[in-house]
């Protein structure tokens, strides 16, 4: 293993280190800032720029990969030129993976002919006879790694000097990429939360009008009642029946919209929130289990699933009777997963209702109806789907799956 120091080998790669490859680099550069203000698709503009680290390198094949939610992964964003077995093989690696696992540490391009790492784990010859050497380059941004790009070589010869310093200044860039990516992500998060606060506040101080109206129209009531004025007293009784008609559908819609605020960290960590302190609450212990090594969905996405297993767990609290619950997050084949199950007596003795509406699925004697239908609307604004069962052995599930914000679950 060799860090890319000064070169050895020009002509080989048949580079010009007079001014072409000096303006090839300054295009390839300007490229990249261009796109760093209005890429909104990260995994595309990566895909896009492994072609011309492939050809920089004089590399046969590549793949470029994205650091995992969890950061012990890396995830493959794309690839050129790899046999689809290796492909396969290669779309989840660990982070300290081989020589992968040694660039990262250095921070730096490295230079690799020992391919035996990458070889045991893909299996297969093409690591024996098709690729003789390898090129990492890590993507990131103020000493904290976002990815990395991996380009094989089909002969075992060092890079020029010029171009281990293109490649690092790439990785600079697409990592500023990268990291801008996940800013502005957070930033929706919050302003998501801001809008729904100040929303939230709004309906509230109008239910407090309302509020404030049918206590007057109360106080006109009682008095009503006692001249025995029955016009008076059927009018306030009028009106006060329809403040609380206006009153309610304030409420609703307050509980639909704006229950709580979602953490502006993320979903991970918001559930991880939601689970924390739960037996303390309410007597009950949850186990939560995050089986995902990479989430990908969108800000709205993320604040309907966490209120809906919100309500789930709220539901667990009020009605169930159990004394275990669990909350998993999973992927299954392109959807992802998230279940509540609990231990308790299931939806018997709560209401009886069996219809299908629009993805969402309900069984007899299910809890809570008015929970249940928040939770629906919820999936369906994500085009998810929301099932709600007794289980055989007792107790009760809730089971949403949702499709992911771009692209495949991993």
């Amino acid at each position: 293993m060799n860090s890319i120091d000064p070169p050895t080998v020009h002509d080989e790669l048949d580079l010009d280190p007079s001014g072409d490859h000096t303006l090839e680099a300054l295009h390839v550069l300007g490229e990249i800032s261009t796109n760093l203000a209005d890429e909104d698709d990260l995994d595309e503009l990566l895909g896009r720029f492994l072609g011309t680290m492939i050809r920089l390198a004089k590399a046969d094949a590549g793949v470029v990969r994205v650091l995992t939610s969890d950061g012990k992964h890396l995830r493959m964003v794309a690839s050129r030129g790899l046999p689809p077995a290796v492909v396969e093989k290669e779309r989840l690696v660990p982070r300290e993976c081989g020589q992968c696992g040694v660039a990262i540490k250095l921070d730096r391009p490295l230079f690799e002919i020992d391919l035996k790492t990458c070889d045991k784990r893909t299996g297969g010859d093409y690591f024996k006879t098709g690729c003789q050497a390898m090129v990492v380059v890590p993507l990131s941004n103020g000493g904290r790694l976002l990815g990395t790009y991996n380009l094989f070589l089909p002969e075992a010869f060092e890079l020029p000097e010029e171009v281990a310093l293109l490649f690092r200044s790439i990785g600079e860039h697409l990592g500023m990429a990268l990291e801008n990516a996940r800013l502005k992500r957070e930033n929706l998060r919050i302003v998501l939360t801001s809008e729904r606060q100040m929303m939230a506040a709004e309906v509230h101080d109008s239910l407090a009008q309302t509020l404030a109206y049918m206590k007057m129209r109360m106080a006109m009531l009682n008095d009503a009642i006692a001249d025995q004025a029955l016009d008076r007293t059927a009018k306030y009784a009028g009106d006060v029946s329809q403040a609380l008609d206006d009153a309610y559908a304030h409420l609703r819609e307050l509980l639909v919209q704006f229950r709580s605020r979602m953490d502006p960290m993320g979903l991970e960590h918001a559930l991880s929130g939601l689970a924390c302190g739960f037996k303390e609450r309410t007597g009950i212990a949850l186990h939560y289990e995050n089986r995902l090594t990479d989430l990908r969905i969108t800000p709205e996405q993320e604040s309907q699933v966490f209120h809906i297993l919100q309500e789930a767990l709220a539901n667990v609290a009020r009605h169930s009777g159990a004394t275990k619950a669990r909350m998993t997050l999973e992927a299954s084949g392109d959807h992802y997963v998230a279940t509540v199950d609990d231990n308790g007596k299931g939806g018997q003795g709560f209401f009886a209702i069996a219809n299908r509406v629009g993805g969402f699925t309900e069984h007899p004697g299910l809890r809570d109806h008015f929970g249940l239908t928040i939770m629906r609307e919820r999936a369906q604004k994500i085009g998810g789907r929301l099932e709600v069962v007794n289980l055989p052995q007792g107790g009760f599930r809730v089971r949403l799956s949702f499709p992911p914000g771009g692209g495949v679950s991993a």
